[in-house]
């Protein structure tokens, strides 16, 4: 008899994980058509005028946050310093920053480490820009000479979906499907 054979001989590979999950183990998160950038608009929650997040996941116990930026305006977007490290993946549209001579283009992938500020722009003629942003912290708004204005993280962007959700009649707890 082989491993993944048990007595009956049933394929043991076919058999679901027969334990218990670990104690304190977040649940998993679905969301379908998360990457739908043109399905059902309220799902995009305002963040500034030409300017949505869709968020995937907003996590509260580690600190992190996964959206979909969308941009549908051109111009600075804005200038921030990072406290954590943030993945991006362009999906439509470009946009880069003004510290660098790289472009994010669709199907791109940029890595921004801990403590880098730089200042987001989408070109003018750019129609609309999407990207999916995985970021660790926050960062924090700053004027030119880095003092701060302003700053965003996993509980800023929670409050703004919750308020979406009340403003579209669906109710705070609406948001609380991507909180872990």
């Amino acid at each position: 008899m082989t491993a993944t054979q048990s007595n009956a001989g049933i394929d043991a590979s076919k058999v679901p994980y027969g334990k218990p999950q670990p104690f304190g183990m977040l649940s998993d998160l679905i969301v379908p058509g998360a990457l739908d950038l043109d399905g059902d608009e309220q799902s995009w929650v305002p963040q500034a005028e030409g300017v949505w997040f869709k968020p995937l996941i907003l996590c509260v116990s580690q600190g992190y946050y996964v959206n979909l930026l969308r941009v549908r305006k051109a111009g600075v977007l804005s200038r921030h310093r990072h406290n954590g490290p943030v993945h991006a993946f362009t999906l439509r549209g470009r946009w880069r920053y003004l510290e660098h001579d790289w472009e994010a283009t669709p199907m791109s992938y940029a890595f921004e480490p801990a403590g880098e500020t730089h200042t987001l722009v989408v070109p003018e003629d750019v129609e609309e820009m999407i990207t999916l942003f995985h970021v660790t912290g926050g960062y924090v708004y700053v004027d030119v000479e880095g003092q701060a204005l302003g700053y965003e993280d996993v509980f800023t962007k929670l409050d703004a979906t919750r308020s979406h959700y009340v403003r579209l009649g669906l109710g705070p707890e609406c948001a609380e499907a991507f909180v872990r």
